[in-house]
């Protein structure tokens, strides 16, 4: 099978209606718009959520929570992550940056336990979690809060 022989499968594709264009199509005069009327006028009909007038659904029920926006963002990576380093690696938000593991920092990195490692590296990171922490210092590595 070669790329120009690949065709889409029989009925899956149809042209589209010309609406407008003569009694004989099905679709002239109104176009499938009806007599008159507000959707039926050029730029008319309702925005998204209109209910008729009604007090709309975004309005009748209550705000809850709050958004807090001093909360920090944390990009979080698993120990698993960590064996692409070679033995004795300084690992910084960084050069995990440099190594295409995160694509930004934000406001950290934090370390998750799943997976294993195999590899002693220091990691300087702004959070660790309690396994984490456990399984990096099991493989003679450090895990360092900064």
């Amino acid at each position: 099978m070669k790329l120009y022989e690949l065709t889409p499968p029989a009925g899956s594709t149809t042209e589209p209606k010309r609406k407008g264009r003569g009694k004989g199509t099905g679709q002239g005069k109104t176009a499938g718009k009806g007599h008159k009327g507000q959707n039926a006028r050029s730029g008319g009909g309702v925005r998204p959520g209109f209910e008729g007038g009604q007090m709309p659904i975004y309005r009748r029920l209550p705000k809850r929570g709050f958004t807090n926006i001093f909360a920090k963002q944390y990009v979080e990576i698993n120990v698993e992550q960590l064996n692409k380093f070679d033995n004795g690696t300084e690992v910084t938000p960084e050069v995990l940056k440099a190594a295409g593991v995160i694509s930004e920092i934000r406001d950290g990195v934090v370390v998750l336990g799943r997976g294993e490692i195999n590899v002693a590296v220091n990691v300087k990171a702004a959070r660790f979690s309690k396994t984490a922490s456990e399984k990096i210092e099991k493989a003679g590595g450090k895990a360092e809060v900064i």
